[in-house]
């Protein structure tokens, strides 16, 4: 037993169980979060409940979200009835949505208190702009207030009418936030472009009257395009729907809050499969609504993968240039150790701190000394004087630059002295040497050191809420305005709207799905940034193979 425990053995199994114990547990975290994030797009079936309450028969119309085993204690302690012999109810919560009419998204019933279920093929979801899903019964499709279909001619006609409200929205969309907004922009670079003028005693007559002709004439265009959009509101106001609630009440619902409406009791599993599928796609490439609560991330996804590619960009420089210094030309001695001791010491400091950093640095005293020196006109609004995309991508690079540090001087480390010597030998100096041999046979721990700081950076969310981000950012801050890539402006990130959605929501038990699926895609974005890391990589380390033997 002595020489088995000598021998090593006990210990590689005991770390092979560790690291199996890990992947487990990792494999299990990750398809909880799968199971609770993706299964939230797929068209339940809505049930149709007679339930006693207070000695009444009650109707209740939803879909069954969840259900509990409760102890009896607890529900006798809530002030209800509960035989004696039970120890545990069963009860079920119920979205039941219809939040303008009944108040509340959801409802909890106990098992025994349910008189019947039942699944028509005729209850419709309807899912909104605004106030969440509406559950009910289809009755009438009305244009001008004047019913153009009942009954189940209604179906048919809803959905087409449908279909045309959507198209004017798109049309609304585009305008407001392409040629509209893009009007507008050009019109405060011209009211900037004056102001510079009065700064700098250029006011003249011929610069004071070309501006002018340019504001006019986008004055004439924007004027053209609100007369174009009075037009497609007036138009997209004509149909509504009316739809019977649980208690019996018809609500009229305007066609242009409506997104979606399925029968999905009616529906197979083919074409539920077809939603399902059709869900995924918005929540990915759709704008978020009510709260974060409804529709898609993709704002969130955009900013977190331009801020980890702009935080890459910033960081490898750095993070290489100080290593280089560091392992190739300072003399090693106790300030080096110092130095190296300071960094590593970097890389366990609170992430919360470099915001504050970031935040009194970079956003008041860099950027405001900027706004001060280059953007007169604009004050007293700063431009880079507030937190934005650039404040928190030089954040996230301080943060993760000791570990590019750490991970390259380890791979300068490991080139043989032999190479060094064998390049200066052959006449190339030191800077030739470095930059021609040395650092491309680094450049694989370069690529650890990055990949590292991406699946740090990507995750972060605490210095973020200092430095950049934002519940709801209005514009993206890469469009088809020059200079086409704004550094200055708020984003969305994935790992805030984790926070949001889950603690800062109206309605927490709606948002809840929304949590697990944007974990689940923020998990998956790290892992895609990552791969293309690791690729690269593989490909430097293959490539300088032979130089290292």
């Amino acid at each position: 037993m002595g020489n088995w425990f000598k021998s090593g053995t006990p210990w590689i199994w005991l770390n092979a169980a560790a690291v199996s114990a890990s992947l487990i547990a990792v494999a299990g975290l990750l398809g909880l979060i799968a199971a609770r994030g993706l299964g939230h797009f797929w068209p339940a079936n809505i049930a149709e409940i007679d339930y006693r309450k207070d000695g009444q028969t009650i109707r209740l119309i939803g879909e069954i979200r969840d259900h509990e085993d409760v102890l009896r204690e607890r529900l006798v302690s809530a002030g209800l009835t509960v035989p004696e012999d039970v120890l545990t109810v069963r009860r079920y919560q119920i979205k039941n949505g219809n939040r303008d009419v009944t108040g509340l998204d959801f409802a909890w019933i106990l098992g025994p208190d349910i008189q019947a279920q039942r699944y028509p093929d005729d209850l419709v979801v309807i899912e909104r702009r605004e106030w969440g899903n509406f559950y009910g019964y289809l009755r009438e499709v009305r244009e001008a207030g004047k019913t153009v279909a009942s009954g189940a001619a209604a179906w048919a006609v809803m959905h087409e009418r449908l279909q045309r409200a959507n198209g004017l929205f798109a049309q609304i969309r585009d305008i407001e936030r392409g040629e509209l907004g893009s009007i507008n922009y050009e019109l405060e670079q011209l009211r900037l472009e004056t102001r510079r003028l009065e700064l700098k005693h250029q006011t003249t007559p011929e610069a004071l009257a070309e501006i002018a002709a340019r504001r006019a004439e986008l004055q004439a265009q924007y004027a053209e395009l609100q007369k174009s959009l009075n037009g497609l509101y007036s138009d997209i106001r004509r149909d509504s729907i009316a739809v019977e609630t649980q208690a019996g009440q018809l609500v009229e619902l305007p066609m242009s809050k409506v997104v979606h409406a399925l029968r999905p009791n009616a529906m197979g599993v083919g074409a539920k499969l077809r939603v399902y599928l059709f869900n995924v796609w918005e929540f990915l490439s759709d704008e978020p609504r009510e709260a974060n609560t409804e529709g898609g991330i993709f704002p969130a996804i955009f900013g977190t993968v331009l801020m980890v590619l702009l935080m890459s960009m910033l960081v490898t420089p750095f993070g290489v240039i100080a290593a280089v210094y560091l392992r190739e030309y300072a003399k090693q001695g106790p300030l080096t150790r110092l130095v190296r001791i300071a960094v590593n010491n970097l890389a366990g400091v609170p992430a919360i701190v470099y915001g504050v950093f970031g935040l009194g640095f970079f956003v008041y005293f860099l950027g405001g000394n900027i706004d001060r020196l280059f953007y007169p006109e604009a004050q007293p609004a700063p431009t880079f004087g507030t937190p934005g995309l650039l404040w928190a991508s030089l954040t996230l690079a301080i943060l993760t630059v000791p570990v590019v540090i750490v991970a390259t001087e380890e791979g300068l480390a490991r080139i043989p002295k032999a190479i060094r010597e064998g390049s200066l030998a052959l006449g190339a100096t030191k800077a030739e040497t470095l930059w021609r041999t040395v650092l491309p046979m680094a450049s694989p721990a370069m690529m650890t050191g990055l990949i590292l700081a991406v699946a740090r950076a990507a995750g972060e969310v605490a210095p973020l809420m200092l430095v950049g981000v934002v519940k709801l950012a209005p514009t993206l801050p890469l469009d088809g305005n020059a200079p086409f890539l704004h550094l200055d402006r708020k984003f969305m990130h994935l790992g805030f709207h984790i926070y949001d959605v889950g603690f800062q929501s109206p309605n927490v038990e709606a948002a809840r799905p929304l949590v697990y699926a944007t974990a689940l895609l923020l998990v998956l974005v790290t892992v895609l940034l990552n791969l293309a890391a690791i690729a690269i990589r593989n490909r430097l380390r293959e490539k300088y193979r032979a130089l290292d033997h």
